[in-house]
């Protein structure tokens, strides 16, 4: 038998690769499968049951479609790669999140393609919206917010923000961590299952969610348009501007849709609008809009029937699984919460323990320094009890030194009265010999005017006497002989015995007067001398006394129990000055 004459064996089997937002999966697929084979082969692997949502899409030379599921898999224009590549993608969005999507696994791949598109700018939002959505992100990646935990940096490797959106403000990355991690605070308690339904509630009011977009023309010549196909209906756009439509076809307003070649037949309801048709330059293009035409018309006819038995169950059994997981969740926080309280009461139940340890070694460390201050104690009690004795005995002798010297000063009060009261009798004498002084002086100049009174009569006589004298010595001369005795009756003779008596007289007095002066002067200096022993006397009684009372003094100062009483200076030599002052002008 010739071998050439044999064919070349087919394979029954190919290999294809499924990527899906999350994963990686490979496959081998028998030839004849169809695409429905294996679209219910990843649906099963992945457990999803909400099928009509999804689709496994492939690229195309330049543009992509969507894997038919009544055609075969190879006889479609799959790429002639091995593994064929596809992805397992979102291929129609619902009107709304939290009433239509039924399984987690369905919420978290809606959650994940959501968040790929908005990163990768094929749906606009802004930076507040950015902020907001990147929090529940974090929230259901990390669960709660923990300071502890989540320190500063903890966001550096996730990519949460758009380019667009970082390129806009000039703030740094730890700024932006801030700004999301504020939000992130807020949402505590919050699941993952409830963090990504509240990110797809807030990413389905977006404009550009859940739109696939075409480009198109009105007619063959006119400028280029956008077409936008969602969960709505149709829409057109302007090439610079995928936020607000020009003109827009909801599901409910059309009643047909057609094309032929490149051309496409909007046909409204209402049949007194007109018919808009526009234009596609690509085939391909064209089959993938009808297809998605078709496919968001059947949902949302869908959505407004009576779910399937089949939904209905799902919806159940989702209930239930919420409602149990709710339970479960409700037992982990209160069993988080029981044993956190443990912790806490662990953490102060150790806390008391070393904080009573510490006690203990300080009562132990206080009963040591006790004792020792104790012994320390007993040592200068002691030593105390001897100080005491020694100052009592100290005390004692103080006070028979005080005693003593109480004695002393009222002996040296009583000299002091004594003195005082000398001193005082030599005051009055002091006045008195003033007094005296000055009654004598006064004598004195009475007697000096009287003796110089007498001198000048004196004088006066004897010059009378010699001008007598001088007039009765030619008489004698001229009469030799003695005159004739004449009677006392007679005038000269009377003359003559009256001028000698009175000179006899005169020189007696004189005599008598001097006698009396000197007399008076010898009594006068026997008198300042007696005085001034007096005076010395007292000098040096006054400087004895201040000895003493100095010694006093100095006794006082170092017993520091008594001070004797204080005599002033100027009382004591008050007449001791007074009576030097006397004698010096005596």
């Amino acid at each position: 038998m010739s071998i050439l004459g044999l064919k070349k064996k087919q394979p029954k089997t190919f290999k294809v690769k499924v990527i899906t937002v999350d994963a990686e999966m490979e496959f081998s697929c028998e030839v004849k499968w169809k695409g429905k084979d294996l679209f219910d082969l990843v649906c099963r692997t992945i457990g999803l049951r909400e099928t009509w949502f999804f689709g496994l899409r492939y690229t195309v030379k330049d543009t992509y479609a969507w894997l038919k599921p009544d055609k075969r898999v190879l006889d479609q224009e799959v790429p002639n790669d091995s593994p064929i590549t596809f992805h397992f993608l979102a291929k129609f969005f619902p009107e709304k999140v939290e009433d239509e999507l039924v399984q987690e696994i369905t919420q978290h791949l809606f959650f994940l393609q959501v968040k790929k598109q908005i990163l990768d700018e094929e749906i606009f939002c802004s930076p507040e919206a950015s902020v907001l959505l990147a929090s529940y992100a974090v929230q259901a990646k990390y669960g709660d917010y923990d300071p502890n935990f989540h320190k500063p940096g903890f966001l550096a490797q996730d990519e949460l923000l758009p380019k667009r959106v970082l390129m806009q403000y000039q703030m740094t990355p730890d700024m932006w961590e801030e700004k999301i991690t504020a939000w992130y605070a807020e949402h505590r308690n919050i699941t993952r299952d409830e963090a990504e339904m509240e990110y797809l509630k807030i990413a389905q009011d977006l404009e550009m969610y859940g739109v696939s977009y075409f480009s198109i023309t009105q007619n063959k010549r006119d400028t280029e348009l956008l077409l936008g196909v969602d969960a709505q209906g149709l829409h057109i756009y302007s090439p610079n501007n995928k936020l607000s439509p020009n003109k827009s076809f909801p599901w409910s307003g059309i009643r047909n849709i057609s094309y032929s070649e490149k051309e496409f037949t909007i046909k409204p309801l209402d049949k007194k609008k007109d018919v808009f048709k526009f234009y596609s330059s690509q085939l391909r293009v064209n089959k993938l809009i009808l297809q998605l035409c078709i496919g968001n018309h059947d949902l949302f006819m869908r959505r407004r029937k009576v779910d399937s038995i089949e939904v209905q169950q799902m919806k159940a059994q989702a209930k239930e699984e919420k409602a149990r997981k709710k339970v479960e969740r409700q037992i982990l926080a209160r069993e988080k919460q029981m044993r956190e309280e443990a912790e806490r009461a662990k953490e102060e139940m150790e806390r008391r323990l070393f904080q009573l340890q510490d006690e203990s070694r300080m009562a132990n460390e206080a009963l040591l320094r006790s004792e020792e201050t104790a012994d320390l104690l007993a040592e200068k009690a002691q030593i105390a009890e001897e100080e005491a004795k020694l100052l009592a005995h100290k005390a004692a002798e103080a006070e028979q030194e005080r005693q003593r010297l109480e004695v002393t000063a009222l002996k040296t009060k009583e000299e002091k009265r004594l003195m005082e009261q000398k001193m005082r009798e030599a005051e009055q004498l002091a006045v008195k010999l003033v007094e005296q002084s000055e009654r004598r002086l006064k004598e004195a100049d009475h007697l000096k005017q009287d003796l110089n009174e007498a001198k000048d009569a004196e004088r006066r006589a004897k010059q009378k006497l010699l001008e007598i004298t001088k007039t009765t010595y030619p008489l004698i001369a001229a009469y030799s002989n003695p005159p004739p005795p004449v009677g006392p009756d007679s005038p000269d003779m009377a003359v003559e015995m009256g001028s000698s008596v009175r000179m006899d007289f005169k020189d007696s007095d004189m005599k008598r007067l001097s006698m009396e002066i000197e007399r008076e002067r010898m009594e006068y200096m026997e008198k300042s001398k007696h005085l001034q022993d007096q005076l010395k006397e007292l000098k040096s009684e006054i400087e004895s006394l201040k000895l003493e009372e100095q010694h006093q003094a100095g006794i006082y100062s170092l017993r520091s129990y008594t001070e004797p009483p204080y005599i002033p200076h100027s009382n004591r030599n008050s007449a001791y000055m007074a009576q030097m002052a006397f004698y010096e002008e005596v």
